[in-house]
């Protein structure tokens, strides 16, 4: 089997297809991912896939493997990236912040996550670090890249960010595939560099924790750093890193499991 792109709801994803690029069809639906990196998989009517433009036809290596636990979900109305994706970049990047979640004073909790539109091309990351009740943030533009180096690449920013920070930190990602040749010991067949170097820095931080978050599924830091990811690759611009306070009105932080 393979993959193809294609527009669900205004917004593209990867779709299930023969080696000929058709789709393949079971019960008048089509498997989904709406992004590679994404471990669970969703079944959308084929009749709202519609053709992106894009025909490649893309290897069954080109999603990470799915979690048997998350196979076969029926698919969103509307994925968050959806409905952001319709605004202009202008008004996304002004985007509220959310607030700071409850942290304690001895924890870091950092949100990182990469962009790419089109897969290598123009890329991005965000990244976003709560402590002590506040924020700092930080949008970058990549260029060309893969979305890999982009995830790899928001967890170095975050990691140079905090180079030697005594204090525990919690730095959740929603690759799996950063997560596997970062502290699982997958091998890698790009980016050997890239992830020596993000280990060199992740190794300078002494109580370092890295977790799964799961990516468009409402927690809030992991929602703000795509935005900035998605931002950055919008305005083809990095705005630096600043800080940022609480937003009014903003959700709460989810509530997530400890592992």
């Amino acid at each position: 089997m393979a993959w193809t792109p294609r527009i669900l709801r205004g917004q593209k994803v990867l779709a299930r297809c023969e080696p000929d690029g058709s789709l393949r069809v079971e019960g008048g639906r089509v498997e989904i991912r709406y992004r590679p990196s994404d471990a669970r998989a969703y079944r959308a009517s084929v009749a709202n896939l519609h053709p992106s433009g894009d025909a490649s036809i893309l290897p069954d290596a080109h999603c990470v493997a799915l979690d048997d636990a998350k196979a076969d979900a029926p698919a969103p109305r509307a994925a968050p990236s959806a409905r952001r994706a319709r605004k202009p970049a202008r008004a996304e990047a002004a985007a509220a912040s959310p607030a700071p979640p409850s942290t304690a004073g001895e924890q870091v909790l950092v949100y990182a996550d990469g962009a790419c539109s089109g897969n290598p091309g123009p890329a991005g990351l965000g990244v976003v670090i709560y402590a002590d009740g506040t924020a700092r943030e930080l949008s970058e533009y990549l260029g060309p890249a893969t979305n890999n180096v982009a995830e790899l690449t928001a967890i170095l920013r975050a990691a140079e960010a905090l180079v030697d920070e005594p204090r525990p930190v919690v730095l959740k990602t929603d690759s799996q595939y950063a997560i596997g040749v970062l502290t699982k010991g997958w091998k890698a067949k790009a980016n050997p560099e890239l992830i020596r170097t993000t280990k060199a820095a992740l190794a300078k931080l002494p109580a370092l924790s890295i977790r799964y978050v799961e990516g468009h599924a409402g927690h809030a830091g992991n929602e703000r750093a795509d935005a900035l990811a998605r931002a950055a690759v919008s305005a083809r611009a990095s705005s630096g890193w600043r800080a940022i306070g609480p937003a009014r009105g903003a959700r709460s932080e989810r509530s997530e499991p400890a592992s």
